[in-house]
């Protein structure tokens, strides 16, 4: 099993900036592949970014890209969702995900956190 909890959620102004921490526990950290996802209110999660096992792979939603960088601290247990330049459409709820395999953690990782809120007001 591998435990997953969020932080660093909270109300930023349009432009501005926060940093999401996804601390995991309970298995081998530095082996799986990790992703972060977002659900906003009545539409569907989607895919946000991932990060390999060492970090040297990413990858993006075209929404995000050039504004989010993924990364991870093998040491600490910890992957991060950096966000920058934050618009009022990435409102939602924010979820850390992790999956054996970097396909599947792009697409319906198996493990997940409870989500963290990030509300971004223009």
């Amino acid at each position: 099993q591998v435990q997953l909890v969020e932080s660093g959620g909270g109300l930023v102004q349009a432009g501005g900036s926060l940093r999401l921490s996804c601390a995991a526990s309970g298995r081998t950290f530095s082996n799986y592949p990790m992703g972060w996802f977002r659900q906003a209110p009545g539409k569907e999660r989607m895919f946000v970014a991932a990060i390999s096992p060492t970090g040297d792979t990413t990858n993006y939603a075209d929404s995000v890209k050039g504004r989010f960088t993924i990364s991870r601290d093998n040491a600490k247990n910890t992957v991060y969702l950096q966000m920058n330049s934050l618009k009022p459409e990435d409102t939602a709820v924010y979820y850390c995900a992790a999956d054996t395999s970097y396909i599947v953690v792009i697409r319906t990782p198996y493990y997940w956190g409870q989500g963290t809120q990030v509300t971004v007001s223009s």
